[in-house]
């Protein structure tokens, strides 16, 4: 058999698994459009034409409003976390809180760092281990601390609230966690990624995510009755539910092998029966955010892959074996969907590799090669349906981009969706590697970099 025919047939080969995978794919995001949109269009022409929009200023303080307890797990953060501090404790506008902040024994610069801002309101804990073991494990320390506080002054906190060391957090969070939380067992605010002007190909790329993420995505779960999972930050828990999860887990209730115990929280808090909610609320009228989380993300390809991999290993790989598959349709159906990083990245790299070899074959035939080449009609017609599919599919990514962070950095999110591949495959292979290596779990964080007009 001539070479040429061999690399014509590997190529079409490479293409059916694609498109097969790709089809599968594309149905399934249609019909989170679809249930996205039917809700959204039943929400304007039902619950709003009974009731004013709400915003989050117009949130009252309860006449006793709750104690809440944010925890920050912090590990070689002595960049960002003085600065993270101090503009949290000037912008919440909330009587009653207190911040948990964990470093570790052998970290000596962040203890430094959280030293340097006095503020009653800080508490600084201690881990009694060398840095780093996981986050869920500097978590544990924090609840610990907070049982000790509750014991040690004799209040109870309304809510635990979960932030990392470069957030931005919202001046009316805690109001809406207060005002909500016994609606619910776990709360998650969007998260919206800060647009890094020195990395807009590589940082931009998380803006599109979360904005599609973080505005439709989150909502549909709700909608088909699946958890919330959390994302770690800008997001509440109930006092009770914390408490019954650690009454089962020998008093520790984030999972302390996990990489991605702020996902595994909110699904292992569904399981219970209990209510996730996702809230999206205005801040202000005539103002264009939404009460949200905020920071930077990751600018380089290196930590850019190392994050996305700690996130894809701990959902895709150690969340299929720790968290299984129960639930109702919807949460089977969610489940899925966020176990799929493994085989998209594979799909990706067999449609590209397949482009390749397909550009190579015409190439030659346009130089003069005698070659013949045929492309099947069904396959034909398997990738001109994926060609519509994936032109909704960027259509979408750039009306929420746009939605969220103005029309250029929408038209930006076309191209960017390149980037995202990239980095979902070199992703996939580090997730893979470390997962079948078996490594003792370990906090596989990335440098952070706080926005300074946060703290003026």
């Amino acid at each position: 058999m001539p070479a040429a025919e061999i690399l014509t047939r590997v190529a079409a080969e490479l293409a059916l698994f694609a498109g097969v995978g790709f089809l599968l794919f594309g149905l399934n995001d249609v019909a989170v459009d679809i249930v996205y949109f039917t809700r959204r269009f039943w929400r304007r022409h039902t619950v709003y034409k009974r009731h004013r929009r709400a915003f989050a200023s117009y949130y009252v303080f309860n006449k006793d409003p709750g104690f809440i307890a944010i925890l920050v797990p912090a590990w070689d953060e002595s960049a960002v976390i003085a600065q993270m501090l101090r503009s949290t404790l000037k912008r919440l506008d909330y009587p009653d809180y207190r911040i948990f902040v964990g470093h570790y024994r052998n970290d000596t610069a962040t203890a430094a760092a959280i030293a340097g801002v006095p503020d009653d309101r800080i508490e600084a804990v201690q881990v009694q281990a060398d840095g780093p073991t996981t986050k869920a494990d500097c978590l544990n320390y924090l609840y610990d601390a907070l049982l000790a506080f509750e014991t040690r002054f004799g209040k109870c906190a309304k809510a635990v609230v979960l932030h990392d060391a470069e957030d931005v957090v919202h001046r009316y969070e805690l109001r809406i966690f207060d005002g909500l939380i016994d609606r619910a067992a776990v709360i998650q605010l969007p998260v919206l990624p800060l647009v890094d002007q020195g990395s807009r190909w590589i940082s931009g790329h998380y803006c599109d995510e979360f904005a599609e993420a973080h505005i439709k995505e989150l909502v549909v779960r709700e909608a088909v009755g699946a958890a919330i999972p959390l994302a770690g930050v800008g997001c509440a828990i109930a006092r009770k539910p914390l408490a019954m999860l650690a009454d089962q887990h020998e008093g520790q209730p984030f999972a302390g092998t996990s990489l991605t115990e702020d996902y595994e929280m909110g699904l292992r808090i569904g399981a219970l029966g209990l209510k996730t909610m996702f809230v999206r609320i205005p801040a202000e009228p005539g103002e264009a955010g939404v009460v949200c989380s905020r920071g930077y993300f990751p600018a380089t390809l290196g930590a850019a892959v190392r994050q996305k991999a700690r996130w894809l290993g701990g959902i895709a790989f150690a969340g299929w074996d720790r968290l299984g598959w129960q639930g109702g349709i919807g949460e089977r159906w969610m489940r899925l969907r966020d176990r799929r990083g493994p085989l998209a990245a594979l799909l990706i790299v067999s449609a590209y590799l397949a482009a390749l070899l397909w550009s190579q074959i015409w190439l030659a035939k346009l130089l003069g090669a005698p070659l013949e080449v045929r492309i099947d009609p069904a396959l034909a017609a398997l990738l001109t349906i994926n060609a519509w599919l994936l032109a909704w599919r960027v259509l979408m990514r750039a009306a929420f981009t746009a939605s969220a962070y103005g029309l250029e950095e929408g038209l930006l999110s076309m191209p960017r969706l390149f980037v995202g591949n990239l980095i979902a495959v070199l992703a996939a292979f580090r997730a893979f590697s470390r997962h079948s290596g078996g490594r003792t779990p370990r906090w596989d964080k990335t440098q952070h970099v706080f926005p300074t007009e946060a703290v003026q």
